[in-house]
């Protein structure tokens, strides 16, 4: 099929796990200064792009949590690279989603992500990764690097990107609670003065050596005793995988998905199967850590 007459296509759309969470300081434009080590895991959505002779964007998705207008972040995407280089067509996006609502898993600007790479193919327009991750900037803070996906060091708002080499491999265990996390509070009840930050540095040195047992000892989440404070059964859940093996264990982003790094996959079944009895939505998966191809 040449290119010309492609009409449809399905892009995955993989979520992310902070293994570093620092916030530096309150910015003048409101948002918060960020440096965060992030990597994507092989928990993904499945974004479908069909074009559509009128001009709309329609979002279609079984899910009644996945909002079907504006304020979904796929729609935004589209409207934003649309009105960007004056695209005439319209697009349905469906989405079905694998990656929890509302997790601190990026899967909202994954799924953006993934509509800016599948309608750079379709639309012909030929843009790179850099270019799609600056208008992925406007869409949300996590999109930038979603785009890319892999390994990456942000900062900024998190729009500023620096590759890093894949994580040491292991296996991941993410238990989700059937709670909702609102960033924008979260980020309302941090108090800056006498927390404990992540070392960055040390889990950059880290992940270039290659080494679990460091990446393990740097991990780090100044959002974490935030939303444990707000919501205690999160606490409950973090603990718990502690206790069942993972070794090591933290909140991702602001939460309120726990995750666990475990280097033997002995251990994995025990984990998930006791973190079944006091969460629903957990995960057995690994590490993925390499960055997206174009579509």
């Amino acid at each position: 099929m040449w290119q010309e007459e492609l009409s449809m296509l399905y892009v995955k759309a993989p979520a992310k796990i902070n293994l570093t969470l620092d916030v530096l300081h309150k910015r003048p434009d409101g948002y918060h200064e960020v440096e965060m080590v992030m990597t994507t895991v092989d928990l993904a959505d499945r974004i479908g792009l069909e074009l559509r002779d009128d001009e709309e964007i329609v979002i279609l998705s079984a899910d009644r949590f996945v909002p079907n207008d504006y304020r979904n972040l796929a729609y935004q995407a589209a409207k934003v690279l649309k009105e960007a280089y004056n695209i005439q067509q319209g697009v349905s996006i469906s989405i079905e989603k694998e990656i929890p609502i509302a997790a601190g898993l990026a899967g909202g600007s994954s799924d953006a992500a993934a509509t800016l790479r599948g309608l750079n193919e379709l639309w012909n327009l030929n843009l790179s990764l850099d270019t799609l991750a600056e208008l992925g900037a406007k869409v949300g803070s996590d999109v930038s690097f979603c785009v890319y996906g892999g390994t990456a060091l942000a900062t900024g708002r998190g729009e500023k990107i620096q590759e890093l080499a894949a994580p040491p491999a292991c296996w991941v265990v993410l238990a989700k609670p059937s709670i909702g996390v609102s960033t924008a509070d979260v980020y309302g009840n941090l108090r800056l003065d006498g927390i404990e930050h992540p070392d960055t540095s040390a889990m950059l040195q880290a992940i270039e050596e290659g080494s679990f047992t460091k990446m393990c000892g740097a991990i780090g989440n100044v959002l974490e005793t935030v939303t444990l404070n707000m919501h205690p059964e999160v606490a409950v859940i973090k603990e718990q995988m502690k206790r069942f093996g993972a070794d090591a264990v933290l909140m991702s982003g602001s939460g309120p998905t726990i995750f666990g790094l475990v280097e033997h996959e002995a251990r994995v079944s025990r984990i998930y199967n006791g973190l079944k009895g006091f969460c629903d939505e957990v995960y057995t998966i690994r590490l993925v850590g390499e960055r997206n191809a174009l579509v």
